[in-house]
């Protein structure tokens, strides 16, 4: 009589087969989208960096009256101890006001080549004769569009 009781003391291997397998799957699906998440985190650093040069080559505009022909005019050359993933910002040379933020690949992720990620800032006169900017790819490569902030996915046209 009492053998026709037993009472179930664990799991069968078939259920732990199982959990383990899904466990798996959760994972294999979890690890690229989180790396592509730190990545994407890592960008945005760099792109809100920029505020900084935003401001300096804005006031230098509203100042002076044209955008600065160099980064050095506008104190916007270096970004020294603002982010570790940003190497510079770079003005075109132009008198336009467009810089490209210079990001460091290699200490973002060690799969990234150097200049593959190279979002641009742009500058439009708004009517109170303030300056509006805006996000570009840049000379972002398509295959890590994916990393840049929404509002710099698009085209380099404002």
């Amino acid at each position: 009589m009492k053998n026709m009781k037993r009472v179930q003391l664990g799991f069968t291997l078939i259920e732990l087969m199982i959990v383990i397998a899904i466990v798996a799957i959760l994972v294999a699906l979890a690890v690229p989208a989180y790396r592509d998440y730190t990545i994407r985190a890592k960008v945005a650093e760099c792109v809100n960096g920029a505020a900084v040069p935003k401001l300096n080559i804005s006031e230098y505009r509203e100042t002076v009256g044209i955008y600065p022909s160099t980064g050095d005019l506008a104190g916007t050359s270096s970004p020294a101890g603002q982010s570790e993933y940003c190497d510079s910002f770079t003005l075109t040379g132009t008198t336009d006001g467009i810089f490209t933020i210079q990001t460091d690949e290699t200490s973002i992720d060690g799969s990234l080549t150097a200049g593959e990620i190279q979002p641009r800032m742009v500058p439009i006169l708004n009517g109170s004769g303030g300056v509006d900017w805006f996000c570009q790819r840049g000379g972002t490569v398509d295959a890590n569009l994916k990393y840049l902030p929404s509002t710099c996915r698009g085209t380099n046209t404002p």
